[in-house]
């Protein structure tokens, strides 16, 4: 499996806070409506198409203030494991970053693994920039 880690971004918030949100997947709802369709989420899966693709992913692992694990389900095109890491330094003040550990083929590690890593790095700094209440 290839391993994609995003930079490290700075949340101004406690890491219970933070968890509290992103271990259920229906605290994502207001963020993603108008930008999935048919979205459906419950506490740990949801699904979504996204240019006619069904996704479908579940949380298979959960520490409390400290990570969330992500896969695809069975029917998944790609075999893949993303985490999101919390590391709480100070009262305000957690750490996250996102990893992503893909099974990919030379061809598919050639034409996305760069865009993968340039959407971990985004995808972090929005999700501290929503954190930080910077929008």
């Amino acid at each position: 499996m290839e391993k994609y880690e995003s930079r490290q971004q700075q949340i101004r918030r406690p890491a219970e806070q933070i968890y509290s949100v992103i271990s259920d997947f229906n605290n994502f709802t207001p963020v993603v409506q108008g930008h999935v369709e048919d979205w459906t989420a419950d506490e740990t899966s949801c699904s979504f198409k996204v240019k006619g693709m069904t996704m479908r992913l579940r949380m298979v692992d959960k520490v409390p203030n400290d990570y969330v694990k992500v896969t695809g389900d069975e029917r998944s095109p790609l075999d893949f494991i993303f985490w999101i890491q919390l590391k709480q330094v100070g009262d305000y003040d957690t750490r996250m970053r996102l990893v992503l550990h893909a099974k990919l083929n030379m061809v598919m590690k050639m034409m996305i693994g760069s865009k993968l890593q340039q959407g971990l790095d985004q995808m972090a700094e929005q999700m501290a920039k929503a954190f930080n209440g910077e929008f």
